[in-house]
């Protein structure tokens, strides 16, 4: 039924959303050029800038009064699709992303005390395919924009150690655009049995005939902390937790409009209606007040998961640190996901699904060498597993493991004003996937039976930030 395959597009939009920047699935980690030139292993070795209230909270900086750093990630991402049966390559036609972070920190003249503020995008992006996709019927467009807000305090608690962390507020928004089939919808009519869809009358698959517009916002709330500190006076150890945060999607919104498929009816039809009535009139029918394709809206929750990093650094080799780093994510807070319409499908098509994500890993590397004009070069390499198992490997995000080789520098523009700058790089082994959806029952064996054809994807990366120290 339409409304089965609506509820899908619903929840696909407001969780699987595809990011494919560095993290699994929709994670994001270009938050500040330092640390992503050092492959993200900045945990136990921090970046001398602001960037800490996220990639260590607990991390108290060298430098009494403020620090600014703000910048952005530019991400092009490329992908597609090849089909089994054809070989025909899909492209997609994904909008180049600049993905923003702000931070300021204030160190007392005690050195005991910092306090912070971070406004960065820790989950997002969007995935788009054209127009002739053929899985344009699971998602031609999805959007996810979500933006965390971080007040932060750190104190030092000894010489050696410090600890800190804050409220996090988190604002997210989704969006997606799919087609619907016609052969898979239902013959408004009594003339035939109840269930009888157009694909009986011949209608081919994959036609379609709405296109389908979800929209949603919602406001969670959490908290990231984080310890630092000195095993040695070359060795540096440190921890962050980002707690996991849920978002309820209670007043989204679903639009459709019709798409015309210039097809006519046969005379001698099931229907009796005359030969040449166009299948579009007998469809708009269903536009009308009290409709299944009326606008309507819909509730459902996801959960941005739980975040745990730890890390190590060396300094003892003049002017150099090396570092390393261990990050583990919570994805299985995706195995099953609630959908409740509040329309004309809140009847039949509310439910649960389920997506079985499992926990990740990543392990990141990084080394930094100093100058003497206080200039610096940055080395990064990060490598991730996927967060979808091969049965939820779809147009909505093409999951797989992935590697990422970062270069990046420092070069200072006055005494107080300095410019990061990092290009990255991400290599991916491609992934089997699907185009169809999966049905609420199948199992995980049924769901990786869909499989029709192979993904790939890869991403160019360039940060920019500024740090200003007042």
């Amino acid at each position: 039924m339409f409304h089965r395959a609506l509820r899908h597009a619903l929840v696909l939009a407001l969780f699987g959303l595809p990011a494919a920047a560095n993290a699994q699935a929709f994670g994001l980690n270009e938050i500040g050029s330092c640390a992503l030139a050092r492959g993200f292993a900045v945990t136990g070795a921090p970046c001398d800038d602001a960037s800490t209230i996220y990639w260590n909270p607990g991390a108290v900086q060298k430098k009494t009064g403020l620090s600014l750093l703000a910048g952005a990630a530019v991400i092009k991402l490329d992908g597609d699709f090849t089909a089994d049966s054809t070989y025909r390559v899909h492209e997609t036609e994904i909008p180049t992303t600049i993905v923003p972070h702000v931070f300021l920190t204030y160190l007392m003249l005690n050195r005991r005390v910092a306090l912070g503020l971070g406004i960065y995008v820790p989950y997002g992006l969007t995935s788009q395919w054209k127009d002739d996709f053929p899985g344009r019927f699971s998602a031609k467009k999805a959007s996810l924009q979500t933006i965390y807000v971080q007040p932060n305090v750190a104190f030092q608690i000894t010489d050696n150690w410090s600890f800190g962390g804050g409220p996090v507020i988190g604002h997210s928004t989704v969006e997606l655009i799919r087609a619907a089939d016609l052969s898979s919808f239902p013959v408004p009519s009594t003339a035939v049995p109840p269930g009888t869809t157009f694909g009986n009358f011949g209608i081919p698959r994959r036609t379609e005939f709405v296109r389908a517009s979800l929209k949603g916002s919602a406001m969670a709330y959490g908290f990231n902390l984080g310890i630092h500190g000195k095993l040695t006076p070359d060795i540096q150890v440190g921890i962050r937790g980002l707690s996991q945060l849920s978002f309820s999607y209670d007043d989204a919104d679903a639009t459709f409009t019709q798409t015309p498929t210039g097809l006519v009816f046969a005379a001698g039809n099931p229907l009796n209606l005359p030969g040449g009535t166009p299948v579009d009139a007998i469809v708009a029918t269903q536009f009308a007040a009290g409709g299944p394709l009326t606008a309507q809206k819909v509730k459902t929750q996801i959960r941005h998961p739980s975040q745990l990093q730890v890390g190590l650094g060396y300094t003892g080799i003049d002017n150099t640190t090396l570092s390393i780093d261990y990050a583990y994510t919570g994805w299985k807070a995706f195995n099953q996901l609630p959908v409740s319409f509040q329309g004309p499908a809140a009847a039949s098509a509310s439910t649960v699904l389920v997506e079985d994500y499992k926990n990740t890993s990543s392990l990141r590397l990084g080394a930094e060498q100093s100058m003497t004009n206080g200039s610096a070069v940055r080395l990064g390499f990060t490598a991730a597993t996927s967060a979808a198992p091969p049965e939820t490997v779809t147009p909505l995000l093409p999951e797989m493991n992935r590697q990422l080789a970062m270069i990046g520098g420092f070069l200072p523009i006055t005494t107080s004003l300095g410019l990061d700058a990092t290009y990255s790089h991400i290599f991916t082994p491609g992934s089997r996937g699907r185009i169809d959806e999966r049905a609420p029952t199948a199992d995980a064996r049924a769901a990786l039976a869909l499989n029709s054809g192979a993904y790939t994807l890869s991403a160019n990366i360039l940060s920019l930030s500024l740090k200003y120290a007042f």
